[in-house]
């Protein structure tokens, strides 16, 4: 462990450490202190400072915890994961099980991600130990072609794992944001590795706001929202819901048993019906109505008794 990681690991409960306190239990000069202290101020930790009485955070944190998520999980999940890792800071959960030797069945967290993705390019930063990043690898005996609905699988499960602490308003928004109140919550990016005819391993990417801070909301350019609506929701019990729920949609793709999800998605589908503008990857735009999914979980648009299949894109409400 980091000496900063041992730091905030002190500082977590958000009260006031003095410097020779902090020095006497990490076994580190007060000047060691300090200059963690700063490193940790570059991530963003608002960190205060009193003469007479020492340093403590603006407000309590509560870190990641291995064991915490690991005995929460059900016993199916817990006889089927290899491993879960919690990283202090990393560039994407993504990217470092991608690199990872083993790849089925391993969970990857961390409390700062620097260099996350998002879709279509776009940057999925977490800040330090207030969101919830979380990548899961799985290997899948199957074509890769059999998985293309596993992004829309994967957001239902995130909302059914939502679901379980409570929180209301949940939607979907196609192919991979998780929606609360119209707002963005979350998102997925899933990232395959195989060929025609299988196997294949894929990193399944889940990006929660649960506390978004002022400095990070003001770079947000689309309407989103946090979890500090709801009652205050651990953490480390979120994350392993949501490993939980990741885990048992695995299980059920393997075994062709996504027709229940599949039914779901079209219930939390906010923009079933409706007319919406759909904008492609090379600029174009086309408008229709959503009309469904198929099976594959591409987009069915509909428009003057036509009917078109879209397999990517980026959906929005259709004004006027």
């Amino acid at each position: 462990m980091s000496l900063q990681h041992a730091l905030i690991d002190i500082l977590a409960d958000g009260q006031f450490h003095s410097g020779n306190e902090l020095g006497e239990r990490l076994n580190v000069s007060r000047s060691a202190v300090w200059k963690a202290l700063q490193h940790l101020r570059d991530f963003d930790v608002d960190i205060h400072a009193v003469h007479g009485r020492g340093y403590r955070l603006a407000e309590p944190l509560e870190l990641l915890d291995s064991e915490r998520i690991h005995s929460a999980l059900n016993q199916q999940t817990q006889a089927q994961l290899q491993s879960l890792d919690i990283l202090f800071d990393v560039d994407s959960t993504n990217a470092w099980l991608l690199k990872a030797p083993q790849r089925h069945a391993v969970v990857c967290l961390a409390e700062r991600q620097h260099a996350g993705r998002g879709r279509r390019g776009r940057d999925w930063l977490a800040p330090f130990a207030t969101n919830l990043t979380l990548s899961l690898g799985w290997r899948f005996e199957l074509d890769i072609t059999a998985l293309s609905s596993f992004s829309l699988i994967c957001g239902v499960a995130v909302v059914r794992a939502l679901e379980g602490f409570g929180v209301s308003g949940l939607g979907l928004k196609w192919p991979n944001d998780i929606m609360c109140q119209n707002k963005k919550l979350g998102g997925i990016l899933i990232e395959m590795r195989g060929e025609s005819g299988g196997p294949c391993e894929l990193v399944i990417g889940v990006g929660l706001n649960m506390r978004v801070s002022a400095d990070q909301a003001a770079t947000i350019t689309q309407p989103w929202i946090d979890l500090q609506h709801c009652d205050s929701i651990s953490r480390n019990r979120l994350a392993a819901a949501l490993i939980d729920e990741l885990v048992q949609a695995c299980m059920a793709c393997s075994e062709g048993k996504l027709d229940a999800y599949l039914t779901q998605w079209r219930q939390l589908n906010i923009h079933q019906q409706l007319p919406v503008t759909l904008h492609l990857m090379d600029g174009r735009e086309v408008s229709g109505h959503f009309a469904d999914i198929d099976e594959s979980g591409a987009l069915l648009l509909s428009e003057n008794g036509q009917q078109q299949r879209f397999t990517c894109g980026e959906v929005s409400l259709r004004s006027g």
